[in-house]
């Protein structure tokens, strides 16, 4: 066999999704000629079939001699290779055709992935050149508004589906986050009581509360234990990434659940009540709640004092709706505080002066007491008493005739 035919058997023998070896025979800017070794043709070798990476240097993966496995993937003909047998040829490639070998069969697997860019629906991961996809869904044990900070960042995922064939690879990174977190709530739970004061950081805010993290175990902080005043929004009070002391309010291990709360923390409302509201002081307040009873006014932060009913005005009101308003600014006085029980009695017509009253009065007259008519006393007899006893006739004496009856 002479070197023609050798040459145009070599030829033959290189076929697309072949497997050959190549050296570098020189670099130029994004691209490498290659030598398919024993075949006497020349491959090409680009850099996008060598990585991803669009603004990586060429050079930093392959030099002049090199030796490398590469995969055929198109024969280049016509003015292209100006009549020549040329082959573009991939290392990507076929580095993801070894891993999709090495994933098939090991769905439950942990693998480490990069994060390429951030698609519709979830994102876009590398595997060794094989292209996967974590829904949003899995992407954390919540859902993740801002998947863009992922985008760059070398992340562990769980290997839920492989099929080659459909080029199909799916992961779940939030598989990886739950099985951390449970040896991590295993180790919280194990150090944590009921009644401690820790330190946190707000991870999450809700609409009915905030989640703060304890080490890697997320309680609630309810939002009606955000502050002792009233919270509608609790992004008013914290914000995420706060550092914030909570007191461990009730721990369920079997269910994975920690209630905390931050106004357990906080000074008290109530806290030294009877100096800041003295009985006799005078205080501004609002008006929060009108019942049928009463008005409640807050007087401070958090701490809220009833006026009576009887205690709104000197004339008489029948419905407190009718004086006053919620949200009114008025003046009180304090009658009475009960730390323990807090409550606070307060009054505003104790502030006002009292009407003047005339004369003789209805107010005057009803406070004198009618006096009862005198009763005259009842005649009285003595009977007069004889050793034979009495007759009626001694006790009528003259005016008793028995020849009248």
């Amino acid at each position: 066999m002479n070197e023609f035919e050798t040459l145009l058997n070599s030829v033959e023998d290189v076929k697309v999704r072949d497997v050959v070896k190549g050296e570098i025979l020189s670099v130029d800017q994004d691209q490498a000629t290659v030598a398919i070794v024993g075949t006497g043709v020349e491959g090409v070798l680009t850099l996008r079939e060598i990585t991803s990476d669009r603004d990586a240097d060429i050079n930093t993966f392959v030099k002049t001699g090199d030796v490398l496995d590469l995969l055929v993937i198109k024969q280049i003909v016509g003015k292209e290779s100006e009549g020549a047998n040329v082959y573009l040829l991939s290392l990507k490639r076929l580095e993801a055709r070894k891993a999709w070998t090495e994933l098939e069969g090991h769905e439950g697997d942990i693998v480490t992935v990069k994060v390429t860019k951030d698609v519709k629906g979830g994102l876009s991961v590398d595997y060794n050149g094989v292209r996967g996809f974590i829904p949003a869904s899995m992407i954390d044990t919540y859902f993740v508004k801002d998947t863009k900070k992922f985008v760059g960042e070398d992340i562990e995922a769980k290997i839920i589906e492989v099929n080659a064939a459909d080029n199909r690879f799916i992961l779940s990174r939030r598989a990886v986050v739950e099985a951390e977190s449970i040896e991590l709530r295993k180790e919280a739970f194990a150090q944590l009581q009921e009644g401690d004061i820790v330190e946190g950081t707000v991870s999450r805010v809700t609409n009915f509360g905030a989640f703060v993290d304890l080490g890697g175990i997320d309680g609630l902080v309810h939002v009606s234990e955000l502050s002792h005043s009233r919270v509608k929004n609790p992004a008013d009070v914290v914000t995420p990434g706060d550092k914030v002391n909570v007191k461990i309010l009730k721990l369920d291990e079997e269910a994975g659940r920690l209630s905390l709360s931050l106004k357990a923390t906080l000074p008290g409302p109530w806290d030294d009540i009877e100096d800041k509201a003295p009985v006799g002081s005078t205080l501004d307040g609002t008006v929060k709640r009108l019942t049928d009873f009463g008005a409640f006014v807050e007087i401070f932060p958090g701490v809220e004092g009833l006026v009576h009913v009887s205690q709104i005005s000197w004339e008489r009101v029948e419905n407190p709706k009718d004086a006053l308003k919620v949200g009114q600014e008025v003046k009180v006085k304090v009658l009475d505080v009960k730390p323990a029980d807090e409550r606070i009695s307060l009054s505003i017509k104790a502030l006002q002066e009292a009407p003047a009253r005339a004369e003789g009065s209805n107010d005057e007259k009803r406070d004198r007491k009618p006096r009862a008519p005198r009763r005259e006393a009842k005649p009285s007899f003595d009977l007069p008493e004889t050793q034979d006893g009495f007759s009626l006739a001694d006790v009528l004496g003259e005016d008793f005739d028995i020849n009248k009856l």
